[in-house]
């Protein structure tokens, strides 16, 4: 399993305690991606150039909704 030693949370945390987001963090050439309510399950992790056509796809799924 990789160790990720800084996890920022999305700028588009819920209201509250801001615990309803993902939070991402970055290791050499890859970006992981985990649930803040449930942080010790699955992380998805993305080599960095795949992330933000990641990003942008999720952004054009929810424009569709």
């Amino acid at each position: 399993m990789i160790t990720f030693t800084e996890w920022k949370k999305s700028s588009y945390s819920g209201g509250g305690e801001g615990n309803d987001c993902v939070e991402i963090a970055h290791l050499d050439s890859h970006i992981a991606i985990r649930d803040s309510k449930t942080p010790a399950r699955a992380t998805l992790t993305f080599p960095t150039a795949a992330f933000a056509p990641f990003v942008e796809a999720l952004k054009k799924a929810d424009q569709a909704l």
